[in-house]
């Protein structure tokens, strides 16, 4: 199964010749050729979710906005319908009160974080395993920490499917050296199926290196093989993050 990681940027028409009205082509391109299983995404605006779902031909797209009404960002998930079956799916605020919609953690930024997480049954062997979409604060690291915990707190007791692996894969805004990556000492069968990725956070090609903030951790499942996006066209790039695909089984 090919999955994705992908932070599309947020579109607010900012970025010259990269704002997404210009990286739209290219974007879809490269989804048709490569035509993952799944794929994560961060910073989906409402306009950019609703380009999803009518650009991705045979995709469905799930998500849901982080404010208090629903609407917002979103860490939205895309998956191939006809290779799996959607068995169970929620979204939950990466805070104190994670069913309050637009909670968030005292000491990080003033944006709130959202979660979505998702069962999937493989229908070409009847095995089932959790995705789940996440995108940590980019201001506080001991938010960060908090988030971690709390997610990793949650996949290990599950209330369904516990045997289920699992797939965190997204945007956590901290490099492998980090402090708020300790947490993953208490849960050693979590593994970074991107650990060889290199830098992912390029800021359209300014930022030399790259940073590695994008990961996939795998807890029951196996990467056999990952790839980096770089795809550039005239100087129009995909995202200011790398887009990281790994192979699992």
């Amino acid at each position: 199964m090919k999955l994705v990681t992908c932070n599309i940027r947020c579109d607010y028409d900012q970025d010259g010749e990269n704002s997404f009205r210009f990286r739209k082509a290219l974007l879809a391109e490269k989804f048709r050729a490569e035509q993952p299983d799944i794929i994560c995404f961060q910073e989906v605006l409402p306009h950019v979710a609703a380009w999803l779902k009518e650009s991705l031909t045979g995709y469905y797209v799930i998500g849901c906005g982080r404010d208090a009404d629903y609407r917002g960002e979103q860490v939205s998930v895309a998956y191939r319908p006809d290779r799996l079956n959607l068995m169970s799916m929620e979204t939950y605020w990466l805070s104190p009160t994670p069913l309050i919609p637009a909670s968030r953690y005292e000491n990080q930024s003033i944006c709130p974080r959202v979660c979505t997480e998702a069962v999937f049954e493989d229908l070409s062997n009847g095995k089932l395993f959790r995705v789940v979409s996440v995108h940590l604060d980019h201001e506080g690291s001991g938010a960060r920490k908090m988030a971690l915990r709390q997610l990793l707190e949650k996949l290990s007791a599950p209330a369904q499917f516990a045997d289920a692996a699992v797939i965190l894969a997204g945007d956590f805004n901290a490099e492998p050296d980090a402090e708020e990556f300790a947490v993953f000492r208490d849960y050693p069968e979590y593994v970074d199926a991107a650990a060889q990725s290199g830098g992912t956070w390029h800021d359209f090609g300014r930022r030399v290196p790259a940073s590695k903030i994008d990961y996939i951790f795998v807890k029951g499942a196996q990467a056999k093989d990952m790839h980096v996006w770089k795809d550039c066209r005239d100087g129009v790039w995909l995202s200011d993050h790398y887009p990281v695909e790994a192979e699992i089984s």
